[in-house]
């Protein structure tokens, strides 16, 4: 016998059984009936080619064999133990949100509306790229996009927004956030004969319209909330689209996640469909 044809899983039911004398006591246990006990304990017997129990009247006993295996997988659990042992702070459920950063820093500023009421290890990540929700790089995944995937749920949010700002009209240099995302790749397009200044990622770009020095492209729910800045331009149709909550078909029926999707889809819903000038 191959170690790809044991199931390991028979260990932890020998030890149940055995401890336990017998069936019964084991089921409880396990969660296992006391036929399905007896099966595998018959199987694991034929896969070992050595005979575990004694069948008895009332119970099952072990034999030399028995005892000796039961020794070496004690041993073995001994072992495991400290390696599967949960902490306590390992015991909170971890759900993972993947996001744009401007929609990260809104979650973050609302965090309690997030956490709601459950105890749980909340944790954000803030990409440009797609966070592989099918692998479970993240549990839940704020898109511009419906899902196309079958093993993935989508939710529909809202209609997000984008238009210039700048701390006044005077300022014409553009900050040119240098990325694959639709924002950076219109600013490229539409300033190309006007002049930028070249930053790695957006909240640098807030940085230099903020200390006067440039135009940038926001998500007009952030921008609508920066009382320093005013909108320099028209709404930019060409970067609108429709905000989706993603998650995996199977996690989104995991309580904790569907309320914590339900929490993120209301005040996505409440804070990104404002009409500016009339954020909280």
């Amino acid at each position: 016998m191959s170690e790809t044809d044991f199931d390991w899983d028979d260990l932890r039911l020998f030890l149940a059984v055995a401890r336990a004398g017998g069936l019964a006591g084991a089921a409880s246990a396990t969660g296992k009936s006391a036929p399905t006990l007896g099966r595998r304990m018959l199987t694991l017997e034929r896969k070992l080619g050595r005979e575990l129990f004694e069948r008895l009247p009332r119970g099952y006993a072990l034999t030399e064999e028995g005892q000796a295996l039961l020794d070496q997988a004690g041993a073995l659990e001994d072992r495991l133990r400290p390696i599967i042992a949960r902490r306590p702070e390992d015991a909170l459920p971890v759900v993972k949100v993947s996001a744009g950063l401007w929609t990260t820093h809104l979650l973050c500023r609302k965090v309690d509306r997030v956490l709601g009421e459950d105890a749980l290890r909340l944790r954000f990540i803030a990409a440009d790229e797609m966070v592989d929700i099918g692998r479970r790089a993240a549990v839940i995944g704020i898109r511009n996009q419906r899902p196309e995937s079958p093993t993935l749920a989508g939710r529909r949010v809202t209609r997000i927004r984008f238009a210039a700002y700048a701390v006044n009209d005077s300022v014409t240099p553009w900050a040119q956030v240098i990325g694959p995302t639709p924002s950076a790749k219109w600013v490229q397009q539409t300033a190309r004969s006007a002049p930028r200044i070249e930053v790695t990622n957006a909240r640098s770009a807030l940085d230099l319209a903020e200390a006067g020095a440039a135009r940038v492209v926001l998500p007009m729910f952030i921008g609508a909330r920066l009382s320093h800045l005013q909108q320099v331009g028209p709404e930019i149709e060409a970067l609108a689209h429709d905000q989706w909550l993603v998650t995996h078909h199977e996690d989104r029926f995991v309580p904790v996640v569907r309320r914590v999707i339900d929490r993120i889809h209301d005040l996505l819903k409440a804070e990104c469909s404002m009409p500016p000038g009339q954020a909280q």
